[in-house]
């Protein structure tokens, strides 16, 4: 296995240690300076970056949740389930028997395994 060393503050190198999990540390270092496209304000640090994006309702493409930021899919209620129900509710009993005769009457003639 590889070792890795540093230079320290003083010119000499020393041992860099493993973590638990066998990993290298990395600090990652901080962002440059850019011009805000948003508002033209300077963004100095990566807090910045992030709060600023927050405040403005912006995120970072690539590095978005996708559970988070994905529309909500709208539960839209069929109408036409009311509307037959209000048919049903509203039709007496010689109708609602004249209806189920005229279906059993129409699946016998499709579904007749003779007449194919």
């Amino acid at each position: 296995m590889k070792r890795r060393y540093i230079q320290d503050e003083n010119g000499d190198f020393v041992e860099v240690a493993k973590d638990k999990k066998g990993q290298w540390h990395y600090v990652m270092p901080d962002i440059q300076p850019y011009k805000s496209m948003i508002d033209g304000r300077m963004i100095t640090s990566r807090s910045e970056h992030r709060a600023h994006l927050k405040a403005h309702g912006c995120i970072e493409v690539g590095n978005e949740n996708p559970l988070k930021h994905a529309p909500k899919p709208v539960e839209q209620k069929s109408q036409r389930v009311d509307v037959l129900r209000h048919q049903l509710a509203s039709m007496t009993h010689k109708d609602a028997n004249r209806l189920l005769s005229r279906l059993r009457d129409e699946i016998r003639f499709t579904h007749d395994p003779h007449r194919r």
